[in-house]
């Protein structure tokens, strides 16, 4: 998300506050994701907005709050495919250093891989935000292998 941020001219904070908050209930509360969220959302003083984007990641399958802002596009085109690229590159001997979009879009057709792992919302994530799945998912793998915390660069 804060690769996205910064590439908008967005609030890098914001954005990767979204990326880490947006599935903060799913493991307590999985029947009613994302909207057991939203009081905890509000009570640490998040705005509307930010809310709204939380709540449209799920849309129309659990919330009918639609993803109206940059935000919650962008959020949507990130969940799905983040995942899934992770999965990829644990099994990869060099991890992310040998994940490539076309290895990911090959591996998208496996669906015994990640079989959790929404294959029509990565492609619909990707139509949202206007770029072409490739390009997508290698700016995903880019910031992946940027982010110090995610250590699976081998």
């Amino acid at each position: 998300m804060k690769f996205y941020a910064k590439q908008l001219n967005e609030d890098q904070e914001r954005w990767g506050a979204a990326g880490l908050l947006h599935d903060l209930d799913w493991e307590m509360y999985p029947d009613t994701h994302p909207v057991t969220a939203v009081p905890i959302l509000t009570d640490a003083g998040y705005d509307r907005e930010f809310i709204d984007a939380i709540l449209g990641h799920a849309y129309p399958e659990r919330t009918d709050v639609p993803r109206e802002s940059r935000l919650a596009k962008y959020l949507f085109a990130c969940d799905e495919i983040t995942g899934f690229i992770m999965a990829y590159s644990l099994m990869k001997e060099k991890g992310l250093n040998e994940t490539e979009p076309k290895s990911i879009r090959k591996k998208m057709k496996d669906k015994a891989f990640a079989r959790n792992v929404n294959r029509d919302d990565i492609v619909k994530g990707a139509e949202e935000i206007g770029l072409d799945l490739d390009t997508h998912i290698g700016n995903i793998i880019e910031s992946m292998k940027n982010d110090e915390r995610i250590n699976i660069r081998k």
